[in-house]
């Protein structure tokens, strides 16, 4: 009696965990479900490709800073780190500014859309 009562139970006790089991492993399968993993596997793969490229970045900068130290020290440029002073003659002069412009320039229209 005992032993068929023991049987009986684990054969419960299995029913009742395999049928929990499958539930769950259904509920995985749902459009939505398989959507929400895929959403969360996408921004996982977001945040990884991230922080390597901000590393990645970092690195560069840090070579970069480097590397400019090295050629301002080959040129001599970090012997004396001032900026020459501003242009006293602008290089270009610039013809539509009022102040620039010669009594004897005249300006002409280029515009394709004004009347002739």
């Amino acid at each position: 009696m005992f032993r068929r009562t023991f049987w009986f139970t684990t054969g419960v006790a299995a029913g009742v965990w395999a049928t929990t089991k499958v539930n769950r492993k259904l509920k995985q399968l749902t459009p939505e479900s398989l959507a929400r993993t895929a959403g969360n596997k996408a921004l996982e793969a977001g945040h990884r490709i991230k922080d390597r490229a901000v590393g990645f970045a970092l690195d560069v900068r840090d070579n970069m800073a480097v590397r400019e130290a090295e050629l301002g020290d080959a040129l001599g440029i970090n012997e004396n780190p001032e900026l020459p002073g501003p242009r006293r003659f602008p290089a270009i002069e610039n013809r539509t500014n009022p102040k620039s412009v010669d009594s004897d320039w005249t300006t002409y229209s280029y515009n394709r859309n004004e009347d002739h």
